[in-house]
């Protein structure tokens, strides 16, 4: 047996879990996002198949707004300072990892849309509201100077309605969403 030389000396070794394909995915139920919409910075669109994944694991059938803000979480520092670092963003994520083991739970197999935002349609993948957001931070780009959506184009459109789950878990993290929405629109933070 060959070794390779490198710093841990493993050499090629295949990742344990393996990317699944969009076949796979239409299989559990999870029509595949658009990742790859032009209109997207690299960063969020990572953050929609960090979403993607995210969805699949929870055995959800459409990538929701709490999705998006989990994802965004994790991959956008510029959210979490808007957010606040410390505890805050800590219970947020408390409460995000236990929308599967717990909280959350009533939303398993629900539709995400709270009627307040006009349903999108032919955006695969995503809860009608979560679509509706994805066009939204689409917008809100276009608005603010015309380049790919950015996290806080995102953020703006997840905090829109109050009645989006991410609203709800950020409000229960003790985060008003009503308030946050109001610093994001501020031109200032623009």
């Amino acid at each position: 047996m060959s070794r390779r030389h490198g710093t841990d000396g493993v050499g090629d070794v295949q990742p344990r879990i393996p990317r699944q394909q969009a076949r796979e995915l239409q299989e559990q139920g999870v029509q595949r996002a658009d990742s790859d919409d032009a209109r997207l910075s690299a960063e969020l669109a990572a953050v929609v198949a960090g979403a993607r994944r995210r969805a699949v694991r929870d055995g959800d059938g459409q990538i929701d707004t709490a999705h998006l803000l989990h994802s965004l979480l994790e991959s956008d520092p510029e959210v979490r300072a808007v957010l606040g670092e410390g505890p805050r963003i800590a219970r947020l994520f408390g409460y995000l990892v236990q929308r599967s083991i717990g909280y959350g739970l009533r939303w398993h197999g629900a539709v995400e849309d709270s009627g307040g935002v006009p349903v999108v349609t032919g955006t695969a993948g995503f809860s009608p509201l979560a679509a509706g957001c994805m066009e939204y931070a689409h917008g809100r780009a276009a608005r603010n100077g015309g380049g790919p959506a950015r996290g806080s184009d995102l953020l703006a459109a997840l905090v829109a309605d109050p009645q989006a789950r991410a609203a709800e878990v950020l409000e229960r993290a003790g985060i008003d969403p009503r308030e946050l929405f109001a610093r994001l629109e501020a031109p200032s933070s623009r």
